[in-house]
């Protein structure tokens, strides 16, 4: 994606045919930009009228089609929801035809320090981890991991923390259901995340979801301890609040003895996910990032595009990338079930963008869609995956996961990311333990306001002072050393273990 300043550089446009630019200060009506005259006040983020655009006609943006004006737009206006509307036209499905080999970086193998792994993945965390098989056991779940919190791993430096994922499900659930078996696999694959040291299974004893079919047939690795343990058998909370804190305890010296050690950039597995976004995420932070992403991919790295709600009018774009035609139609696939899904619950799939992301300056789904896929980056699409479906391909994939942030990277991670970079306009403060969450905020004025929540500024893209490839550079620099260990301010807060999130669907009885 190209950009150039343009209108006295109070406006960004992206595109030579787009009809619209992005203003990246407050706009007052009357004030003259180059031959533009504002007619109407454009807030910061938001979309200026570098074109005359009639009543049905399409508005460009990114090149694309990003609605249809719903009355007639002139040079000057502010376009956002009062002028501008969904455009169902059909896009043109094209399958690999512009698939980019990308060009291998020449140099010494680029590594980052994680933990070694008896199957062979890396880690770029140590914990212990919690999984609950039911509801009922999460109070249980936190008084164990609440023992463990403070001073008390202070013997353990090499312990990064004992987490307890708990979740609202569990029991009621028909075991042979979709959403029985969204939830057994993400909690399979929590179990099975390399970033998990030490496992605890923690069930109830009645439910639908016993705890013993979260490891049954999952090869885990020889090296990580397992306990399993049902309250109803062990005695109730107290006595099993004991015994779960007794086996974490004999867990510890040995997951404490583990070093970190170089592995090459290619055993990452990167995570892309955004949210509260605004009108800046499609021309800095996620095309930042799609770059960082393609120097990973180039490395034989892995990265997993997510929020299928959120691609739902770019579609087009990801099917030109896929390698075959049976990668394509897989994302068509899971967009059909979309379009079901939201149909049967009185939705359609341009319900989006939130209030929060139309305050920041998206209108249409398809403007927001179109920039999140930037996050991709340019590497062809080589497979997609269901949610939490364990991802074993190398290169640039994609999951089917929902928009809603804590649900879409709890997917990611179930599916085996270790690290996530998750962008955001108006400020999130998501945390995914047991992976480090990377936040990366798209405009200077969220960076400052919440410097404390932010890891990176890409707003210096609009403000001049850096470019898409330089933060894409130093992103990729940021992902390898929080690989390596360095805490994000994510893990600084300790945050993580409430935004563990499964997806949820179907009947619960």
């Amino acid at each position: 994606m190209t950009t150039t300043l343009a209108l006295a550089e109070a406006v960004l446009v992206l595109r030579p045919d787009d009809d619209v630019g992005v203003a990246t200060r407050d706009l007052q009506s009357g004030t003259v930009l180059g031959s533009v005259v504002v007619t109407q006040s454009v807030p910061r983020g938001h979309k200026l009228a570098v074109r005359a655009v009639p009543q049905g006609a399409p508005v460009r943006k990114y090149g694309q089609s990003i609605g249809r004006a719903t009355r007639d737009i002139a040079v000057g206006d502010h376009v956002h929801s009062h002028n501008l509307g969904m455009d169902d036209d059909e896009r043109a499905y094209e399958f690999g035809t512009s698939r980019v080999t990308l060009p291998v970086p020449e140099g010494p193998v680029r590594t980052f320090d994680g933990y070694r792994r008896s199957d062979g993945r890396w880690g770029t965390r140590n914990y212990v981890g919690i999984v609950t098989s039911v509801n009922c056991s999460a109070s249980t779940a936190r008084l164990i991991a609440d023992q463990f919190r403070g001073r008390v791993l202070d013997a353990y430096p090499h312990v990064d923390g004992v987490v307890a994922l708990t979740h609202d499900t569990g029991c009621g659930l028909v075991p042979t259901s979709e959403g029985a078996q969204i939830t057994r696999r993400t909690l399979r694959g929590y179990a099975d995340h390399p970033n998990v040291a030490g496992l605890l299974v923690l069930g109830l004893g009645c439910e639908m979801l016993p705890a013993q079919t979260l490891l049954d047939g999952l090869d885990l690795p020889a090296d990580k301890p397992v306990t399993t343990l049902v309250i109803q058998e062990t005695g109730g909370i107290r006595a099993t609040v004991r015994a779960g804190v007794a086996a974490i305890e004999a867990m510890l010296p040995g997951i404490d003895a583990l070093r970190r050690s170089p592995a090459p950039v290619s055993e990452l597995v990167l995570g892309l996910n955004c949210g509260g976004s605004d009108g800046y995420s499609g021309i800095t932070a996620n095309p930042a990032l799609g770059h960082a992403s393609d120097l990973l991919v180039a490395r034989g790295g892995t990265s997993i595009l997510a929020e299928t709600p959120e691609v739902f009018g770019a579609e087009h774009l990801l099917l030109r990338r896929a390698v075959s035609r049976s990668v394509g139609q897989k994302l068509l696939d899971r967009l059909d079930w979309w379009k079901g899904y939201t149909a049967a619950g009185g939705g359609t799939m341009d319900n989006n963008p939130s209030p929060g992301n139309k305050a920041g300056g998206l209108t249409t789904i398809l403007e927001k869609s179109l920039g999140a896929v930037a996050k991709g980056g340019t590497a062809e699409l080589v497979e997609v995956y269901e949610y939490a479906e364990k991802v074993t391909a190398r290169g640039f994939t994609f999951m089917d996961t929902p928009g809603y942030d804590p649900v879409s990277v709890t997917g990611l991670v179930a599916g085996g990311a270790t690290v996530v970079v998750f962008t955001t306009g108006r400020g999130s403060v998501l945390g995914c333990k047991p992976t480090p969450s990377i936040k990366v905020a798209t405009n200077t004025a969220t960076y400052l306001r919440m410097t404390e929540d932010m890891d990176l500024n890409a707003g210096r893209i609009v403000d001049g002072t850096a470019t898409v490839t330089s933060v894409g550079e130093e992103l990729f620099e940021l992902i390898i050393a929080v690989a390596s260990g360095r805490q994000t301010v994510s893990e600084e807060l300790d945050l993580g273990s409430d935004e563990f999130v499964p997806w949820q669907l179907g009947a619960v009885t």
